[in-house]
């Protein structure tokens, strides 16, 4: 027949015996009686078999079983308290949600979370993340990074990146590719397709804004792709040309995997919209921090 186990209720209680040096101490700072004290105790030195304590005129004295015991004891105590203070610290910890598309949040923000989490080590952030931000977004999030025109943001929201569009390939395309505006169209294209009407620059559009006759036939070798970010993986593949924003593919042009291989064009009432749906301080540290980061003045609005 087993042994019956010990309770470990009596961990906390003979760490304090030890702190106090004595039961009625030991007793006090727990807010039980000494009798009380003394019958746990005892209950332990029964369940371990041996005496664990020395009764002194004045307090006790652990022996050496009793020593062991404590320090085991005192281990697990402290262990388990500061446990229970992390666990509390993080369930305090605020939690920013910010609501944006793939695009924004996978070549803009990614590359930057370290720069956040460094400036504000306490706030977490959760990024909800879709194809095409709707309507009703501020059901899930505090924050929204929206791609759009003005007019579908309300006055309070800020322009972060104005739509700013090249075409971009890998340096190798770009050596092949003459020199004139319209030598990308020699290349196979990558297309970002839209639902329906395109919100953004695509590529009949942008040849359109050149002066240039853009086709809307589908060519063979083109791509279409329903995701920026697939996009982009196809372009440094170089698989193609395709129209980069500045702002999403900069780090990438920066680190030479794309170059530019063509023309600016601009839209300037149209781009990533900062649009504020809540009042926190750890969303207005998120907001000032994402108007910081795009450069772009007025920072001070969202300042705590």
């Amino acid at each position: 027949m087993s042994e019956p186990l010990v309770d470990l209720a009596w961990m906390r209680l003979l760490v304090e015996v030890g702190r106090k040096g004595s039961l009625s101490a030991a007793a006090e700072a727990l807010g039980l009686s000494q009798p009380a004290v003394s019958y746990q105790i005892r209950l332990l030195e029964q369940s371990f078999g041996l005496p664990l304590l020395q009764r002194l005129h004045r307090g006790v004295r652990f022996t050496e079983e009793g020593q062991r015991l404590l320090a085991i004891a005192e281990r697990t105590v402290s262990e388990v308290d500061s446990l229970q203070r992390s666990l509390r610290a993080a369930h305090r910890r605020p939690t920013v949600r910010l609501a944006t598309d793939y695009a924004f949040s996978s070549l803009w923000l990614i590359p930057r979370m370290h720069a956040f989490r460094q400036r504000y080590p306490d706030i977490d952030l959760q990024i909800v993340a879709t194809q095409r931000l709707g309507h009703h977004w501020r059901e899930d999030a505090d924050l929204a990074v929206a791609f759009g025109s003005a007019s579908e943001f309300g006055k309070g929201a800020i322009l972060l990146m104005p739509e700013r569009v090249v075409p971009v390939c890998t340096p190798g395309q770009a050596r092949r590719l003459p020199s004139s505006v319209s030598s990308v169209e020699q290349e196979p294209l990558i297309h970002l397709e839209a639902e329906s009407i395109s919100p953004w620059l695509d590529w009949p559009t942008y040849l359109a804004r050149l002066g240039l006759a853009g086709n809307d036939q589908e060519r063979p070798g083109d791509l279409h792709f329903n995701t920026y970010t697939l996009v982009v993986q196809a372009a440094m593949a170089g698989q193609g040309v395709a129209l980069g924003w500045l702002g999403l593919v900069d780090h990438l042009l920066e680190a030479n995997l794309l170059v530019v291989a063509g023309e600016m064009v601009q839209v300037p009432e149209r781009g990533y919209w900062l649009v504020s749906g809540g009042k926190s301080d750890a969303v207005y540290s998120l907001a000032g921090w994402l108007v910081h980061e795009a450069a772009i003045p007025g920072s001070d609005r969202f300042t705590n």
